[in-house]
């Protein structure tokens, strides 16, 4: 199982990466039309193997297909699963006495799915163990890898075994009636079966309520007890899986019907599967919070992203697994499924771009660490605190309470401005004072100011200034430049306006007004026109004459 699970791991990373491959290498190595009518040309195809028409190509197959047949009590077809010449019928009606009586099979999930079987097994390389007859000495049940008529390989009961099934048949009970069957078995042993599932999967829910009944009755402080923490969230997986283990022990070499142990073994298998991924889940969330809330104790928030990308990159790999172990019980081959993704992987290049960017960017904000969660910060035009940094984008809390997702791969070639990892802040009013106030009244107004910075525990020296800068439209401006020491926004904002009200009140307390934007209006005085005198006409005839 293991090694199927590791062999579609591998098949599924090369069907994702294969896509990022350049298409021009394909061509390049891809031998061209004419080329391949040549090679036609030369050799033949190779002819295709033959197929064995009863599916005996694996140490599984030949094992399902005889429970099948043993199931329909179809024994002119199980005859096909012994390697004998004759009495074929025979030797599967006593085998299956043998199993019924005690004997039994490997399940399904531990049954090799491999044409060669297993071959670090300590046996030949053409034998496979597949369960034992249920006598004292454990007589294995061997099967054997030959050929048949048409040239197949195939896997088939050992002559040895069928032998040592004969021998044992007068020690195993002799076929009864026993009533209506279910399924290829009677319906007494299904109820006996599903009485001792129920008995031991009972027992163990009951087990697990007792230890934690006892846990909270020793342990006061229980929520901010890692052991209790842990042993809660293992116990109903881990009681669900040890009940599947005890059942299969218990069960396996019951004597009942062979096909309904097989078939609820099978199915069991399943529930251990999923008891088995269901106690890592709840492992990795346990162990995450339990870092999580140190970290944050801490104060180590970039670590509380990068334990939250690995537990989502464990539940992912965990869930492949669980999903894998699964299918393969159901005897769904998964690997060929895992293999066709490669077909499509051209196809879907463009559409997993994006989600390659993402996964990059997301690694880049761990590695580079920009921002934190619980930091505030401005990435483009959107301002507010980081909440979470996954594996695909990012989420932002902005002033208005809002959230605002951003995909990590547009997140990392954003601008990004953290007002979190500020050391010290800028302290820069520009202070107007009236214009009226005379040259002495502004140097003063100067001088305290500078005053109020210096004698400030928070503010940091040197380097505190205050200097007249402008004369502005409506005001003599006085500029202040000083860093405030604080470790927060808030505790800055306190500060600010602590010495914005003292220099207030130093420049209330000296007279200088503080300017606000006024305008003067000059008027001046109207004078009337000067009136010029009439002018006075002489007439030269009537006036007298010199002399």
């Amino acid at each position: 199982m293991l090694r199927k699970v590791a062999r579609c791991w591998a098949l599924l990373c090369f069907a994702l990466i294969a896509p990022l491959a350049p298409i021009q290498l394909q061509a390049q190595i891809l031998p061209t039309p004419a080329a391949e009518e040549s090679k036609g040309a030369e050799t033949e195809a190779p002819a295709a193997p033959p197929v064995d028409p009863f599916g005996r190509e694996t140490p599984r197959d030949a094992v399902s297909g005889l429970l099948s047949a043993l199931a329909e009590r179809d024994y002119p077809l199980a005859a096909n699963y012994f390697d004998a010449r004759s009495n074929g019928e025979q030797l599967a009606k006593e085998m299956q006495a043998v199993l019924d009586a005690g004997g039994t099979l490997l399940p399904f999930g531990a049954l090799s799915d491999d044409a060669a079987g297993v071959l670090d097994d300590g046996l030949k390389p053409d034998q496979e163990r597949v369960g034992d007859l249920g006598d004292a000495d454990k007589t294995p049940i061997l099967l054997t890898h030959g050929t048949n008529r048409s040239g197949a390989k195939v896997w088939r009961i050992a002559r040895e075994t069928s032998a040592a099934a004969h021998t044992m048949q007068p020690k195993t009970k002799q076929a009864e009636d026993e009533g209506p069957e279910i399924a290829g078995a009677s319906l007494e042993d299904w109820l006996r079966l599903l009485g001792i599932a129920a008995l031991v999967f009972l027992g163990f829910q009951l087990v697990n309520a007792g230890i934690l009944f006892a846990m909270r009755r020793v342990i006061a402080d229980r929520d901010n007890s890692g052991v209790y923490r842990l042993t809660q969230a293992a116990m109903p997986p881990l009681s669900l899986f040890f009940a599947s283990v005890v059942f299969t022990i218990w069960a396996g070499s019951m004597p009942v019907s062979i096909v309904a142990r097989q078939l609820l073994l099978r199915y069991v298998g399943v529930f251990a599967w999923v008891a088995l991924a269901w106690f890592l889940f709840r492992m990795v969330d346990s162990v995450a919070g339990l870092l999580i809330s140190r970290m944050v104790g801490q104060e180590r928030r970039q670590a509380v992203s990068v334990v939250t990308l690995m537990r989502r990159a464990a539940k992912i790999l965990l869930l492949f697994i669980a999903v894998v172990a699964v299918l393969d019980t159901f005897g769904i081959d998964v690997t060929t499924g895992v293999a066709a993704l490669g077909i499509g992987g051209i196809a879907l290049a463009l559409g997993a771009q994006k989600t390659v960017e993402n996964l990059v960017g997301s690694v880049t904000l761990i590695a580079d660490k920009p921002v934190q969660v619980g930091d505030f910060c401005k990435v483009g035009d959107v301002t507010g605190t980081i909440e979470d940094i996954g594996i695909r984008s990012t989420r932002i809390r902005t002033l208005e309470r809002t959230v605002v997702t951003i995909p990590n791969g547009d997140f990392s070639s954003r601008q990004i401005e953290n007002y979190a990892q500020r050391d010290r802040f800028l302290f820069n009013p520009l202070i107007g004072v009236e214009y009226g106030i005379g040259s002495a009244k502004l140097l003063e107004a100067v001088e305290l100011i500078e005053g109020v910075l210096e004698r400030h525990d928070r503010i940091i020296k040197p380097g505190a200034r205050a200097r007249f800068k402008n004369f502005a439209a409506s005001s003599l401006d006085i500029e202040v430049f000083a860093y405030i020491e604080a470790a927060d926004i808030d505790e800055s904002l306190v500060i600010r306006q602590d010495l914005l009200l003292l220099i207030f009140a130093a420049l209330e307390q000296a007279e200088v007004g503080i300017a606000y934007p006024t305008s003067t209006v000059h008027l001046t005085p109207h004078k009337a026109p000067v009136e010029r005198p009439a002018s006075i006409v002489v007439d030269d005839e009537d006036s007298p004459s010199p002399g």
